[in-house]
Formats: C-alpha cells, sequence, structure tokens
C-alpha cells in the first residue's frame, strides 16, 4: 500500500497525467490534456506518428499552458486503421476533437512535420478556431520542387520511390496527399495572427535523397524564411544543430520557441 501510495505522489509531482480515449467518427482515438493558463496549445504530430511524438517537451510546456496532445486515427493508440486520408479529413477531425473536448477558445497549434499540412489547412478552414501558429520542420508542397531543380531526371526516381514506399503503410499516404496539392492554404488564407516556422538546415555526411544535401538544405532554409515572412506577424527559425526532430534534439530552443509565441498573441 505503502508503495502505491507513493507513486501517487510521485505522478502528481511530475503532473503525470494518463491519455484519455474519446470517439471521433466512431472510431477511438487517444489524446492527453494537462497545465493550464489562458492559451491552449494543441500539439499535431508528424507522418505515422502519435501523440509520443512530443514526450520530450509536453511536460515542459504544461508549466506554461493548457496543452492538448492526440493521435491520429490509425496512429499511436488511437483505433487502427487502413484508410487513405486527407489533410482535409485530418483538420475536420482535429477540429470535431476539439468540439468533444469543449475546447471554446482560440488554440496554439504546433504541428510537426506532415502536421504542419494538416494545420495550414486547419487554419484556413478554421479561422476562428486558431490564435497563433508554429510548424516545426514543415513538410511542403514544394519539397518536390526543390529536389527537381537539383536534378531532374534523379528527383523524379526518388520521388517515385517515396510514394512507393508510403503506399506500403497502407495508411498516412501523405506524399501521395501533399505532393499533388498545390497551392496549400497560406496568407491570408490564413489568417493575420502569429506564426513561427522551425526548419533545420544541418548538413547530412550521406544524404538519402536530394532533398537532403547541402543545396537542399539551403533551399529548405530559405523556402521557409520566405513562407514566414509573408505573414505580417512571421517568425522564421533555422537550426543547424538538429534534424528533422528539433523537439528531440533542441527541446529547451522549442519551448522557449512557444513561449515566446505565446508573447506575440493579441488579448
Amino acid at each position: 500500500m505503502k508503495f502505491w501510495l507513493l507513486l501517487i505522489n510521485v505522478l502528481i509531482a511530475l503532473n503525470v497525467s494518463a491519455a484519455s480515449v474519446t470517439k471521433i467518427n466512431g472510431y477511438d482515438v487517444e489524446y492527453e490534456i494537462a497545465g493550464s493558463g489562458k492559451h491552449t496549445l494543441f500539439l499535431e504530430a508528424g507522418g505515422s506518428a502519435g501523440m509520443s511524438d512530443w514526450d520530450p517537451i509536453f511536460q515542459t510546456l504544461t508549466r506554461h499552458a493548457r496543452v492538448i496532445r492526440y493521435s491520429r486515427i490509425g496512429n499511436g493508440g488511437s483505433q487502427k486503421i487502413t484508410k487513405n486520408y486527407s489533410s482535409e479529413q485530418y483538420a475536420e477531425e482535429a477540429h470535431l476533437l476539439l468540439k468533444t473536448l469543449n475546447i471554446e477558445t482560440p488554440i496554439v497549434y504546433i504541428a510537426h512535420s506532415y502536421g504542419a499540412y494538416i494545420a495550414r489547412r486547419f487554419a484556413a478552414t478554421y479561422p476562428q478556431k486558431i490564435a497563433a501558429l508554429m510548424l516545426i520542420e514543415p513538410a511542403s508542397e514544394h519539397d518536390v520542387d526543390i529536389m527537381r531543380e537539383i536534378n531532374l531526371s534523379q528527383a523524379e526516381k526518388e520521388i517515385a520511390q517515396v510514394k512507393l514506399d508510403d503506399q506500403k503503410n497502407g495508411l498516412s499516404n501523405q506524399y501521395l496527399d501533399f505532393w499533388s496539392k498545390r497551392p496549400l492554404p497560406d496568407y491570408p488564407q490564413i489568417p493575420n495572427i502569429p506564426v513561427t516556422v522551425i526548419a533545420s538546415v544541418k548538413k547530412f555526411e550521406n544524404p538519402p535523397l536530394l532533398f537532403f544535401t547541402d543545396e537542399g538544405r539551403k533551399m529548405w532554409g530559405e523556402l521557409h524564411t520566405d513562407w514566414a515572412n509573408d505573414f505580417p506577424q512571421g517568425k522564421a527559425v533555422l537550426t543547424d544543430k538538429s534534424y528533422h526532430y528539433p523537439q528531440n534534439d533542441e527541446p529547451e530552443m522549442v519551448v522557449s520557441e512557444i513561449r515566446a509565441l505565446l508573447t506575440r498573441i493579441k488579448p
């Protein structure tokens, strides 16, 4: 009995909350809410990742705001299905989740990788529901343009292989979704809100794709700097200290940028 009481006290001290499950469009979706404050952070994972994508920074963020993370249907601990999803459908389900959780105030949408595609779609579709936007290593419809500009013939081969690999996963079809759509919602379709983009320009010793060559990294940094600067309240943060997961490699930097983003939200 003493052991269990000690464990409970430790969990409370660490502000650890267990994941919960709710129904969205008839499917089980896992989510977690912790922390408190005047702002609500909504964390969108990348690719086929679940809410564990945010493990390195989740608890720290709960000291500064109410924080919600979840796993999209088919990912993490949410219900497993095989379905060809689109960013529009994912954005709708994110909206339904917030509605189910009775989140009425505009959220600060923080998204990683493919999740940024969903966040952009959400921000344009539900502008009244978003107070600020942070995209971390965001997937872009212009990824393929970078590759093609470097070496067109090699790019076409690499793009085709990536699409085949993605189809084998059978669920997210993220490359089929965002590489075939352009342009995605942008300013001014996305409202005039504070926006921060964090992008890695760290060089690879053995680039697996043209996209990760030195030239590709340079173009990637320029792409997201220009994208962020198109917003009246935009900010670009380029890092050469981490690759695709700054929240893992530089958690303090990411938390610091999130806190700075919160200060830019108008009352």
